[in-house]
């Protein structure tokens, strides 16, 4: 089986991905950072964001593990504790894929058939640089509000409990292929109204983002990327048909998941 390894580049983490590598070489495993079968993230979630945006082309093809080096990572299953226990898994038994809904975003500019065409694990947000955003929202090509405020972020069900969270939105278990809008501090008075309350979409309902002031500059967040778009006719997002796949050695339900990351086992 072929292999690659990221690592967050912290001394303990760099450590870990040393080990690792010449462990599962010693078991003839091939170190393929071209063309890898399994990806192996040493760091926390922010470098498992980078393992998967490093190889989205290979989705198909290769699956995902984390070891957390830092605090508890919500996509990693593994502690360095365990890494020698992890590198005997990989190299003794085949995986278990389990696999996640990922997000389809298309950014389409004013007057040009072009776009612009990412995916996300998490999420993407969109918000203005320094002024109130102002958007349509759509729902299967129908308009559903006018929404002003900080901003709009639509997540995927992993991504729920990322930024998402934060935004009040509900936590989605990733079997579910949909999508979730969640307002950043929406204006709600006598002259604007918006729903208030988090949006969540099946697969088959695609939402679209129509800016009302295309002059103005907004940032645009995929995951933990952040770019700057003007000009901008609308953002179409919509579950991708691409799901992300991790290597599973171990059961670890996703309700467990998020309460060793959100709850503590403390009772009062």
């Amino acid at each position: 089986m072929r292999f690659a390894i990221l690592s967050r580049s912290d001394n303990k983490s760099e450590v870990i991905k040393s080990r690792v590598k010449q462990y599962l070489t010693d078991f003839s495993l091939e170190y393929d950072e071209e063309k890898p079968e399994l990806v192996i993230s040493v760091g926390g979630d922010g470098t498992f964001l980078e393992a998967f945006h490093t190889y989205k082309h290979r989705l198909k093809d290769t699956a995902f593990i984390g070891v957390h080096t830092g605090h508890l990572g919500f996509y990693a299953d593994w502690v360095p504790e365990e890494v020698e226990k992890l590198i005997i898994e990989i190299a003794k038994k085949p995986f278990e894929v389990v696999e996640y809904p990922l997000l389809d975003i298309k950014i389409h500019p004013v007057d040009s058939e072009q776009y612009q065409q990412f995916v996300a694990l998490n999420e993407v947000s969109v918000k203005s640089i320094d002024s109130t955003v102002a958007m349509d929202v759509h729902i299967k090509g129908a308009h559903f509000e006018r929404f002003r405020g900080d901003g709009l972020c639509v997540s995927t069900p992993s991504g729920s409990t990322a930024y998402n969270k934060a935004l009040g939105g509900a936590i989605l278990h990733p079997s579910l292929n949909a999508l979730q809008i969640t307002e950043m501090a929406s204006i709600n008075n006598r002259v604007y109204r918006t729903i208030g309350s988090p949006l969540i979409l099946p697969k088959h309902h695609v939402c679209e983002l129509l800016p009302l002031y295309h002059d103005r500059s907004m940032l645009i967040t995929v995951d933990h990327n952040t770019e700057e778009y003007a000009n901008i006719d609308r953002i179409e997002c919509r579950v991708s048909d691409e799901k992300i796949r991790f290597a599973r050695f171990r059961a670890f339900p996703f309700w467990k998941r998020v309460h060793d990351s959100f709850i503590s086992d403390e009772r009062s």
